[in-house]
């Protein structure tokens, strides 16, 4: 039985109603001469498969922008000009300002993915137990919990180059110029920009963050994904 297969049963056996903590350590401390530390990796190799999966389906083109699930809307303050400019056929830079903010994600997932890596690489053989132990989503609750604060920090500067080379940054500026000669049209403040960056972040992340969980749930409930005797076994 290879690591792989155990690592991944190791997250399987968790979705289980009522789990024998004899199980859980047979799977932890010892079965095929697997230690904790061994099972500690495992489990990091299997994030690191999840986020793999999950920057392949956002950080491609139209990875965001064509997936209903994780598509970036517009801030609302850019969703309350639209409003006033879309009746008059005058909410095409908003259109493309979207698109833009889309395409922008699309280019600094790729680009984050060392920094989603580096963040696994901090699991600890207690963090790798409690998600064995833990509930259906606690592999992506772990990289949610400890490391979104950090992830966003570093995610910025690589979503503001990003906007600034697909040419968002510049659309903010020309719905700023558009707006002055629409009366009683909500205007935008100094900081559009800025503000701009961090929806991107916080949507970018969040999107990355849904295919990760989608991964890990398809690790405990598709049957195409039990590959081996042993994730037939827990889930047969």
């Amino acid at each position: 039985m290879d690591r792989r297969t155990l690592i991944l049963s190791a997250l399987a056996l968790s979705a289980c109603e009522t789990l024998d903590p004899a199980v859980i350590d047979g799977v932890l401390g010892g079965v095929g001469g697997l230690s904790q530390a061994d099972a500690a990796a495992g489990i990091r190799a299997a994030l690191d498969n999840g986020v793999g999966n999950a920057i392949s389906e956002v950080g491609v083109l139209d990875g965001f922008w064509r997936d209903d699930l994780v598509r970036i809307p517009l801030p609302k303050v850019l969703r309350d000009v639209q409003s006033y400019l879309k009746p008059i056929g005058a909410d095409g830079l908003l259109v493309e300002l979207q698109q833009q903010l889309n395409r922008g994600a699309e280019k600094a997932a790729p680009v984050a993915k060392d920094i989603f890596l580096g963040a696994i690489r901090d699991l600890t053989i207690t963090d790798a137990i409690n998600i064995v132990r833990g509930p259906d989503n606690a592999a992506t609750s772990y990289l949610q919990d400890r490391t979104t604060l950090r992830l966003a920090q570093l995610f910025s500067p690589i979503m503001e180059n990003a906007l600034n080379q697909t040419g968002a940054l510049r659309l903010v500026d020309q719905v700023s110029g558009q707006l002055s000669s629409v009366p009683f049209a909500p205007q935008l403040g100094n900081d559009a920009r800025s503000d701009l960056v961090k929806h991107g972040v916080d949507y970018g992340l969040k999107g990355v963050f849904h295919y990760i969980a989608e991964e890990e749930k398809a690790i405990r409930t598709n049957p195409a994904k039990r590959t081996s005797e042993i994730l037939r076994r827990v889930f047969g």
